[in-house]
C-alpha cells in the first residue's frame, strides 16, 4: 500500500488530469467485464500495462509484481471451473476414475477458466494503472467534482488514511517484538504473531480515536479540506480513450463472430 501511493507520486502521469484517468481507466474496464472476450481482456492487460509502465514510469518488476498478488486467488478460481465430474468419461479431455466417478477438465471449462483468468486480470491492470499515477487526494477531487454523496468520499478518505495507521503500528509492534528475539524459533514466532494479532487492533483503534480528537480540535466539521493541483484538459485529449474503447469493441465483435462466442 504505502509503495503504490509512493508511485503514484512520482508517477509522469501525476499531472495529468485525474478525471481523464479515471475515465480510462473506468470505460476500459467496463469494456473488458463486457467483452467476456479473452483476446480483449489480453489487450487490455497489455494496454494498461504499457500506459502504467512506458507512460507513467512505474518500474516493469514493480508492475508485475503486483500482477502477480491476485494470482493465488485466481489460481484457486481457476481450478473450481476448470474440473468438473461426470460419470460420463467421454466429456472430459483429460480425466481420472475415483469413487465411482471420472474428475477431469473438460474443453467447455478449460475456455472458461481461461477467460475468468485473462479477465481478472485485465480488470486488475486497470485498477493498478489508476492507483499507480493518481494519489488518493486527486481521485477524491474528481469525485467530489461528480457529485458522489460527501459522507462517502470523506469515508474513502478516512479508511485509506487509517490503513496507514495500521501499518504503521503493526510495523512498530514486530520491530519490537524482532529486536527481542521473538522470531527466534517456530513455537516463539506463533506466540508473537498471537500477541501482535491480538493487540493490533486495540492499539490501531486508540491512535485512530487519537487522531479523530485531533482532527475535531482544529475544527474538523464532517469535511477535510485538501488543496490539490488544478488540472487543466482539452477535450481532444479524450480522443484516444475513445478510440482505445472502440478498438476493443471492434476486437470483442470480432472475435465472437470468428469463434462463435468461444473466446
Amino acid at each position: 500500500m504505502i509503495y503504490i501511493d509512493k508511485y503514484a507520486y512520482l508517477s509522469k502521469l501525476k499531472q495529468t488530469n485525474p478525471l481523464q484517468k479515471l475515465v480510462l481507466a473506468v470505460s476500459v474496464l467496463g469494456v473488458c467485464l463486457w467483452a467476456d472476450s479473452v483476446a480483449v481482456s489480453i489487450l487490455t492487460l497489455l494496454i494498461m500495462g504499457w500506459y502504467t509502465v512506458c507512460k507513467g514510469g512505474t518500474p516493469v518488476g514493480i508492475f508485475i509484481r503486483l500482477m502477480l498478488v491476485p494470482l493465488s486467488f485466481l489460481v484457486i478460481g481457476v481450478l473450481t471451473i476448470a474440473v468438473n465430474v461426470s460419470g460420463d468419461k467421454d466429456v472430459f479431455v483429460f480425466s481420472v476414475y475415483a469413487f465411482g466417478m471420472y474428475i477431469g477438465v473438460s474443453q467447455s471449462g478449460i475456455l472458461s477458466a481461461a477467460n475468468l483468468f485473462f479477465k481478472a486480470l485485465g480488470a486488475v491492470s486497470c485498477l493498478y494503472y489508476l492507483s499507480l499515477s493518481t494519489p488518493m487526494v486527486d481521485l477524491l477531487a474528481v469525485l467530489r467534482k461528480l457529485k458522489v454523496p460527501r459522507l462517502m468520499v470523506e469515508l474513502m478518505g478516512l479508511i485509506y488514511w487509517f490503513i496507514f495507521v495500521f501499518l504503521e503500528m503493526a510495523d512498530t509492534m514486530f520491530t519490537a517484538q524482532n529486536s527481542r528475539l521473538g522470531y527466534a524459533g517456530l513455537s516463539s514466532g506463533y506466540r508473537s504473531l498471537a500477541a501482535l494479532a491480538s493487540s493490533l487492533f486495540i492499539r490501531s483503534y486508540q491512535r485512530a480515536d487519537e487522531l479523530y480528537i485531533a482532527l475535531e480540535a482544529r475544527g474538523y466539521d464532517g469535511e477535510l479540506s485538501v488543496i490539490h493541483e488544478q488540472a487543466e484538459t482539452h477535450w481532444t485529449e479524450y480522443i484516444p480513450i475513445v478510440l482505445i474503447n472502440l478498438f476493443l469493441i471492434a476486437v470483442a465483435l470480432f472475435s465472437k463472430q470468428l469463434t462463435g462466442g468461444l473466446l
